[in-house]
């Protein structure tokens, strides 16, 4: 009834509107709410930056007899892992088995590479948890989805409150920063750094924090885009650092609502985004099928790319 196939750019189109359509659909059902209040075409988004990063790692289900693409995913090979992007089935197939096909294909991928696979999955949604469970994933890590509308004038801080150095990120850095998140979380993603940096679409805002020697303790990257106002990916050593660099980004969406994801386990961030004025909208975990590395420090995932 369906055959699975890679993705291609004449499907863009339609796999944008089938992520607005699935998402929107399974928050609405479930949580009063969407995800996505942009258009459906806008969604396009993903497809291109996966498309940017690793042509012909996007994978769909058509049916034979109509055409239609009812589920799509993105996968993206990286140096020390394969990481897993936002998969999606029609409603009208929720339930029929397409979302394990597709991962049973990225499983045998990362397999054939002898690399492990890593997401970050909602923690509201137990289908989604029940399958990737199912196929072998564990969770290692627990995050609190935060957002925050700020102020027009910026976050207030508390005076005298001493942060560390943060600067624009430059090519130079990027030996640095995959140092950087290397000791902290363990994986390397080299090309991601570089694409973020380049910024050819314009959308991407990448910073360093710097620690009392000049040297790169922590990167942030932001992303503002019609479909997406999101904090991440990024690392730190220590919860200055990434305090630091999470007010830095805040500062580009002043007037704006944007979402970033901080470890639970981190008191004092979290109680310093609480100060700022936000708020928790959902929790989410990081997976993984396979060995996970621990974290000496604090990781910032967020889901484009997927960074789990």
């Amino acid at each position: 009834m369906f055959t699975l196939r890679t993705m291609v750019a004449s499907d863009f189109d339609s796999v944008a509107e089938l992520i607005f359509l699935s998402t929107n659909s399974w928050y609405q059902h479930r949580l009063g709410r969407s995800v996505f209040q942009c258009k459906p075409q806008d969604c396009r988004l993903f497809c291109e930056v996966y498309e940017d990063l690793d042509e012909g790692c996007g994978i769909v289900m058509e049916h034979n007899k109509t055409g239609m693409l009812a589920a799509s995913c993105f996968y993206h090979p990286r140096e020390t892992h394969v990481s897993l992007g936002i998969m999606n089935v029609h409603p009208n197939y929720f339930g029929h088995g397409l979302a394990g096909q597709l991962l049973k294909e990225i499983i045998l991928y990362a397999e054939g590479k002898d690399l492990p696979v890593r997401l970050v999955s909602s923690a509201l949604n137990l289908d989604s948890f029940s399958l990737y469970n199912r196929f072998g994933f564990s969770p290692h890590g627990v995050y609190q989805d935060m957002i925050l509308s700020v102020p027009r004038k910026g976050v207030a801080v508390e005076e005298n409150r001493e942060l560390p150095k943060v600067r624009e990120a430059t090519p130079n850095d990027l030996v640095a920063m995959g140092t950087v998140e290397f000791d902290v979380s363990g994986i390397s993603r080299e090309n991601d750094y570089c694409y973020f940096i380049e910024n050819s679409s314009g959308i991407w805002h990448t910073l360093v924090s710097l620690d009392e020697e000049g040297d790169v303790d922590g990167f942030l990257v932001s992303l503002r885009h019609p479909a997406s106002h999101m904090i991440g990916p990024g690392v730190a050593k220590n919860s200055k650092a990434a305090e630091a660099l999470l007010l830095a980004q805040l500062e580009r969406f002043c007037g704006e609502t944007v979402v970033f994801l901080v470890p639970s386990t981190e008191r004092e961030l979290i109680d310093a985004a609480y100060s700022w004025g936000a708020r928790n909208c959902e929790i989410h975990f990081a997976q993984v099928r396979g060995e996970a590395q621990p974290v000496n420090g604090i990781v910032m995932p967020t889901f484009l790319p997927e960074s789990g």
